[in-house]
């Protein structure tokens, strides 16, 4: 999930709430490899929020993804456990109320085709969930870098006569 995206949907929120006492939220997602993390108590006492938060999101192994809730003060004060608890639950309730798509890493392929392959590598990307990051035409063949799974590349590679390949 770029954090763009994110720092938008979080200003949104605030602009939309703008009374609420507190909008707290954790984030994961993948990074050359790894899981990079973070969250925000926003103001709530240390610990009893944000990391809620992310340990339900570390639970579920969830991955490009953000939990954000905006809270009210209602007058009645639940002491550190108590949040511990209510935010917790509230992750927890809100993914046993979404659909979750499975993550599925993406890698870069890079080859050349003979010109009369363009067509049908642009319709075996179309139909399959590969994306054409460049193309770059050359005098006697065209230098591909496709985005995709490991299946759908290795779908595609077997359908193309491919004349030379990195990964």
């Amino acid at each position: 999930m770029p954090y763009s995206l994110f720092g938008e949907y979080k200003i949104k929120l605030r602009k939309e709430n703008p009374k609420a006492s507190h909008i707290v939220y954790a984030y994961r997602y993948l990074e050359n490899g790894r899981v990079e993390e973070a969250f925000s108590d926003d103001g709530e006492p240390k610990g009893c929020a944000g990391i809620p938060l992310l340990k339900v999101m570390r639970g579920w192994d969830l991955v490009d993804c953000a939990i954000l809730i905006v809270r009210y003060f209602g007058g009645i004060k639940l002491g550190t456990g108590g949040m511990v608890r209510a935010y917790s639950q509230a992750a927890q309730e809100l993914l046993h109320n979404i659909m979750l798509i499975e993550y599925i890493e993406k890698k870069s392929f890079i080859f050349t085709t003979k010109y009369d392959e363009i067509r049908k590598v642009e319709y075996l990307c179309k139909n399959s969930d590969i994306e054409i990051v460049s193309r770059d035409f050359k005098e006697q063949s065209v230098e591909w870098e496709l985005r995709g799974s490991s299946i759908d590349l290795e779908k595609l590679k077997s359908l193309v006569s491919i004349k030379s390949r990195q990964s």
